[in-house]
């Protein structure tokens, strides 16, 4: 499976990256790529978690436009 995730820095240069798609999925890192690979266990981790209890596994995500 593929999820979008989003990806920022905190105030600490600590790279925090959460997928929209599960609610509460987040993870973190030290390097842009070690919370890549950190949020992929989440990932995985949280989709388990919510089919044990029945859950759905994702929620709704959609684009919309904003005129700035």
């Amino acid at each position: 499976m593929k999820f979008v995730v989003t990806i920022d820095r905190d105030e600490d240069g600590v790279w925090v990256v959460e997928c929209p798609a599960i609610p509460g999925c987040v993870s973190q890192g030290a390097t842009r790529d070690e919370a890549l690979d950190n949020v992929k266990d989440a990932i995985a981790a949280c989709l388990a978690v919510r089919s044990e209890r029945g859950m759905p596994l994702t929620v709704e995500t959609q684009q919309v436009d904003v005129v700035a």
